[in-house]
């Protein structure tokens, strides 16, 4: 390249980082950016280039329609919610009811803080041959889903050991928590402090999910 009177030419530092690598990183971080800020209908390729000062042509190299992109917004939204969630439950050696108060304060604090990629991970994963994010939500869950079996097979829930009956109480739980980040992302749940609604909400499920003598 051409200089003049000796002097380096200025190569910014976002496309000399690109040039090593980081472009696929760096346009799915500014995906979910304006995922957030105006949803996924006015996501383009188009404009994370822009952003990202690099050619139109570029992000295809790494997704080639606007889709993909979706999808590995989705996929690594799984992944980091699985992460948070496994991360929260680590050592929480209690009974479910404890165990089951950390994992709707980490999932709400996830939601809340990334609802429209919550939004995108679960309306992506039931799209049809969507079967990589299925398989990746259920990596995501695996463990709050064997928290809820576990309970239930120590008679500390009702459900007993039938798969559909286990089932229908992990569907309940989960509606239940995300329900309860739905309200509070709406502002619907006023200005009570997060812990005391996922708390209180948790005691009231258990309430119900205590077992018939």
């Amino acid at each position: 390249m051409t200089t003049f009177s000796g002097m380096v030419p200025f190569v910014s530092t976002d496309r000399a980082s690109y040039h090593h690598g980081n472009l696929r990183a760096a346009l799915l971080e500014r995906a979910e950016r304006l995922l957030e800020e105006a949803g996924a209908e006015k996501l383009s390729l188009r404009e994370l280039a822009r952003q990202a000062g690099v050619s139109h042509g570029a992000p295809r190299q790494h997704f080639p329609d606007k889709q993909s992109l979706l999808d590995e917004l989705a996929a690594a939204g799984f992944d980091r919610i699985g992460a948070e969630l496994d991360a929260a439950l680590d050592g929480v050696d209690e009974p479910f009811g404890r165990r089951l108060e950390v994992f709707a304060g980490a999932w709400v604090g996830f939601a809340t803080a990334h609802p429209a990629l919550l939004e995108l991970m679960f309306a992506s994963k039931n799209r049809p041959g969507a079967h990589r994010l299925r398989v990746l939500a259920d990596q995501a869950f695996a463990r709050s889903s064997a928290m809820i079996a576990e309970a239930q097979l120590y008679g500390e829930i009702g459900g007993g050991c039938d798969e559909l009956e286990r089932e229908r109480i992990a569907m309940a739980i989960f509606a239940t928590v995300q329900g309860l980040a739905a309200l509070v992302t709406s502002g619907m749940s006023g200005d009570r402090p997060l812990g005391t609604l996922v708390a209180g909400t948790v005691r009231t499920l258990l309430d119900g999910l205590r077992p018939r003598s």
